[in-house]
């Protein structure tokens, strides 16, 4: 009997023991999920305060530059208005108050620019940073305000002359047709896929060669465009390409880009945008 009572107070503790042994080992799994999603979230503070550190950074010298045109903008402003006190303004004056509007009209349009910048930022990064936004519509209400001062100032020029009227006219009419050129000779387009899809949506052709052997792949003529994705030449120096081989069958000089591999992927960098696209504003890449 004795024994029995010993075996029964034995075999009770080794249970507890094993319970409180289970016990220990969950708790210690809780603290590592604890401590695994802590350090996590440490992670993602830290990455969050980098990146508004960034963005501060970046916009703060954005915002010196802006400041930095409106005091140009302004001084531009006085000198012309000092000028045009004079009634008897000669042709060189005219000249001087002209080039001096451009001047002006050029760091209105850099300025704009740079608005869209910083509220492009705001957006892309996803943070919520109410004072550096507060800090840019202040900023675009004092741009819009210098505006119309400069608006307001040549039309007293224009009536105070109607020689100007014309030159603003012209001048205007001119930066509309140069920005225009301009975008319009910065287009690029490019394409990529396998053969037989790049076949089936015209955009190349086969030729030559003897049942299959030799051909030569050829851009068709009267192509596809919409198969084409556009883009800014002067914008755009890193184009992916999600495929483990690729050969291009446009003419792009081989000086003027590398390519890397990533993965999957091959990443054509564009050393030099000129040379790049000055054969063909358009790149079709067969892919395998």
């Amino acid at each position: 009997m004795l024994i029995k009572t010993g075996s029964i107070f034995i075999l009770g503790i080794i249970l507890l023991s094993s319970c409180n042994g289970e016990k220990n080992t969950n708790g210690k799994q809780q603290e590592n999920t604890e401590l695994i999603k802590l350090k996590g979230e440490v992670r993602s503070l830290k990455l969050e305060k980098s990146n508004k550190d960034s963005l501060l950074n970046e916009s703060i010298y954005t915002f010196n530059e802006i400041q930095n045109n409106l005091a140009k903008i302004g001084n531009k402003e006085n000198e012309i208005r000092l000028k045009t006190e004079d009634v008897n303004l000669t042709t060189d004056n005219k000249k001087w108050i002209l080039q001096e509007i451009r001047n002006i009209n050029f760091l209105r349009e850099e300025n704009s620019l740079k608005i869209k910048k910083l509220n492009q930022q705001l957006q892309s990064k996803n943070l919520a940073i109410n004072e550096l936004q507060t800090m840019v519509n202040r900023l675009s209400l004092q741009v819009q305000s210098q505006d119309e001062q400069i608006n307001s100032l040549q039309k007293e020029l224009a009536s105070l002359d109607g020689e100007y009227a014309k030159l603003f006219d012209a001048y205007q009419e001119q930066t509309i047709l140069t920005f225009e050129t301009l975008k319009e000779l910065n287009k690029s387009f490019y394409t990529y896929g396998s053969l037989k899809e790049l076949k089936a949506n015209n955009v190349i052709i086969q030729e030559g060669g003897f049942i299959g052997i030799g051909e030569n792949t050829l851009l068709k003529d009267g192509f596809n465009e919409k198969y084409f994705t556009e883009i800014d030449r002067k914008k755009t120096k890193t184009i992916t390409v999600i495929a483990k081989k690729m050969h291009f069958v446009t003419d792009h000089p081989s000086s003027s880009y590398t390519i890397l591999d990533k993965g999957n992927s091959k990443v054509i960098q564009i050393k030099n945008p000129d040379a790049f696209w000055k054969i063909s504003r358009y790149l079709v890449i067969v892919t395998n």
